[in-house]
């Protein structure tokens, strides 16, 4: 089943946000107060509504509460994105990140519930949405449009597995090239260098590469 995820403010790193998610397969559910930047998004999203007054009806109306996580992005406009943040935790929303416009919104933030508070510009997008839309990859780190590097956690599926055993690079085009786990990290780690599950495997790759091994060999 694809990840769905709502995205409220279209600015740079809102509308960043969508555009990858919709590079990621991901359904995503996009709003804001401005036509034009509605019909800039509507060809990345799943839905692509203009709303210039956020309630709790008009949320309603288009199925908000099918969805589990949110960003709220709305620039400098603090009273809103404060006012939104605190409808959707009251509508039961699971996940609700806020990208904050300073220190003191960060606080107020934090204070009506906001699940994580965020300040990243366009150049971070790509970070967040990586890391949500998989359920192994706990950072992800762009070194260029298609490479990246990326941390993901072992499943049981390659427990007590060799990197040798693996053979990530020739099967998947990717290279571990650290493990931490319990406090140590493991640098360059050998090709007999055996995987626990809950390991942090340290990969380098490319992202098709990267998303190939996170899917055939974790899930």
């Amino acid at each position: 089943m694809k990840k769905q995820f709502v995205v409220i403010g279209l600015g740079s790193f809102g509308g960043s946000l969508v555009e990858e998610f919709h590079k990621m397969g991901a359904e995503v559910l996009a709003i804001d107060q401005s036509l034009e930047k509605v019909e800039k998004y509507r060809p990345f999203a799943t839905l692509c509504v203009q709303m210039t007054n956020i309630t709790e009806a008009s949320l309603t109306q288009i199925g908000i509460r099918n969805f589990d996580h949110a960003f709220v992005s709305f620039g400098d406009d603090v009273e809103s994105s404060t006012l939104t943040t605190m409808l959707l935790k009251e509508m039961g929303l699971s996940k609700v990140w806020v990208k904050a416009a300073d220190v003191y919104h960060k606080r107020v933030l934090e204070k009506i519930g906001a699940d994580r508070v965020i300040h990243p510009e366009q150049d971070m997008a790509k970070r967040i949405a990586h890391h949500v839309v998989s359920d192994s990859m706990i950072d992800y780190i762009e070194l260029s449009k298609e490479h990246g590097i990326v941390e993901m956690v072992a499943s049981p599926k390659i427990h007590n597995k060799s990197i040798l055993d693996l053979d990530v690079r020739a099967n998947y085009g990717c290279t571990i090239i650290g493990i931490q786990r319990a406090g140590e990290t493991i640098v360059s780690p050998s090709a007999n260098e055996v995987i626990h599950q809950g390991d942090i495997l340290i990969m380098v790759g490319s992202n098709d590469c990267l998303y190939k091994f996170e899917e055939k060999a974790l899930r």
